[in-house]
């Protein structure tokens, strides 16, 4: 019997050892490219100045001190809400609708693959190319002046990009347009999973379409919907090239996020201590909310 179990052991502990060999590579990198850059900017954000300084001096939370009482980050912060929190409301509107259409029994297969290419096709793009096409369609010479000229919404050009009371608009305007086939794809895989036995007997229930929406197609689709604010929330908060290609966080800071005010003071400014410190709190943020993300996901299995 002993001789039996220590077989089983030992072939247990060769099983287990393969499998890490495997992982190998992948930890391997992950430590190098993704841990190791983590810990420095963390080991960054309580010297001064460095990289520029040869022999930085350990400071402590002052760092922390100088970020969280700086004007020009708080702003950014409060730019950043606006962009992330509509940017998500937008994208579960338009998501929950073009995916309902594409779901709908009244089209046909071939509508709903030509519907499917063209919804999803923002998706296709790649940021820079995004950037691109928008700066060209918001131009003050752009197509979208041409049109409100042309139907006489205003007799001036408007400088979409290039005025602070519009700038923080357009681009999260951009980025609604960029990011809402993700939550369409998702949210129509969520719908066909959903059995169409629910649905008859909300029906006999005498349930109208709003009522069925509310009570059978959200409670059925609820844990898809809140995974998809949570990853949604983080992605959009880390957004950088989007804005920097588009405005760059002008015009005079009126689209500066956290991510490019972090990116202006370590390659404008050359204050790497600064920028590792907001780095820092944003990871923080993003950490805490892929916690409840890992915790919702662990409570649904």
């Amino acid at each position: 019997m002993s001789n039996t179990r220590f077989k089983w052991d030992k072939k247990g502990r060769r099983r287990i050892g393969i499998s890490y060999a495997y992982l190998a590579p992948t930890l391997i990198l992950m430590v190098i490219l993704l841990m190791v850059p983590i810990i420095m900017v963390i080991r960054y954000s309580f010297f001064d100045n460095v990289i520029v300084n040869k022999n930085p001096v350990f400071v402590g939370l002052q760092n922390y001190k100088t970020v969280l009482t700086d004007k020009k980050f708080w702003e950014a912060v409060g730019h950043t809400l606006y962009f992330v929190i509509v940017s998500i409301i937008a994208h579960m509107i338009i998501g929950m609708a073009f995916a309902l259409v594409l779901n709908t029994r009244y089209l046909s297969s071939t509508t709903k693959g030509i519907f499917r290419v063209l919804f999803a096709l923002p998706w296709m793009f790649t940021a820079s190319v995004i950037a691109i096409l928008w700066r060209m369609l918001l131009d003050p010479n752009g197509v979208l002046n041409f049109f409100i000229q042309a139907l006489h919404l205003s007799k001036q050009q408007v400088l979409f990009l290039a005025s602070r009371d519009v700038a923080l608009r357009s681009v999260t305007l951009i980025n609604i347009w960029s990011g809402y086939p993700f939550y369409m794809i998702s949210i129509l895989a969520g719908l066909q999973g959903v059995s169409t036995d629910i649905y008859e007997a909300s029906a006999l229930d005498g349930a109208n379409s709003v009522q069925t929406f509310l009570h059978v197609t959200i409670p059925s689709i609820k844990p898809i919907l809140i995974s998809l604010i949570m990853l949604d929330f983080v992605w959009t908060l880390q957004q950088f090239a989007l804005i920097w290609m588009t405005t760059g966080g002008g015009p005079v800071n009126a689209t500066e996020t956290v991510s490019t005010y972090i990116y202006k003071y370590a390659f404008t400014k050359y204050q790497y201590s600064i920028a590792s410190t907001g780095a820092v709190i944003l990871l923080i943020v993003c950490t805490i909310i892929g916690i409840f993300y890992v915790k919702r996901q662990i409570a649904e299995e």
